[in-house]
């Protein structure tokens, strides 16, 4: 059942529920249904890594290790944003643009009663989100190191990397956990939990 809204209000919805049958979970967390998904959720943005690690080494042209970077990442962003993200997960996000020319962002996420009619497994589910946050860390680092080492050249490059998969990431993290106001408050639990530990060290 997909929950949607198009003022980006959306519904926290627990994905992966316990099951009831100890054999049926741990069968949940080996398998991985959709293998054909898993691979190309990390071909795309692992290639376009290694080709920005070893572009130097692979060829002397830096437009056609740029070009090469820029359709993996598209590629990638495409591939996780319609594809991956639904079958792995059963999350969605997307953009549409109504009657009177307003823009809405509409996050969803599919909540299944049953564990047996689920289709995505924990094995899944861990690949997604490591892929989708470990890359956009990456591209970080590589902006960052491209800047302070003056190679202005490869700056463009790397921010398209931070963009393309930091709007991946922010769009699956809404999903995730509900409308704005929702992570507002789960970052601001946190941050109170880990001041609280503070204070009970220091005492």
């Amino acid at each position: 059942m997909l929950r949607q809204d198009s003022n980006e209000d959306t519904e926290d919805v627990s994905l992966f529920d316990a099951s009831d049958d100890e054999s049926v979970r741990k069968l949940k967390k080996v398998k991985i249904r959709h293998p054909v998904a898993s691979f190309f959720h990390l071909f795309f943005r692992i290639g376009a890594i290694i080709v920005y690690l070893l572009c130097e080494l692979l060829s002397s042209s830096f437009i056609a290790c740029m070009v090469t970077i820029i359709l993996l990442l598209s590629c990638d962003f495409w591939t996780v944003k319609n594809i991956t993200g639904r079958l792995m997960v059963g999350l969605r996000w997307w953009n549409h643009i109504d009657d009177d020319g307003k823009s809405h962002w509409v996050f969803e996420s599919r909540k299944e009663l049953k564990q047996e009619k689920r289709t995505s497994s924990e094995a899944e589910s861990r690949i997604f989100w490591l892929g989708l946050i470990t890359c956009p860390i990456m591209w970080v680092i590589f902006a960052f190191s491209a800047l302070f080492s003056f190679k202005l050249k490869w700056l463009a490059v790397v921010t398209m990397g931070v963009v393309l998969q930091g709007a991946n990431l922010y769009g699956y993290i809404r999903c995730k956990v509900g409308n704005q106001s929702n992570l507002t408050s789960m970052a601001t639990t946190y941050l109170g939990k880990q001041f609280l530990k503070r204070i009970i060290i220091l005492h």
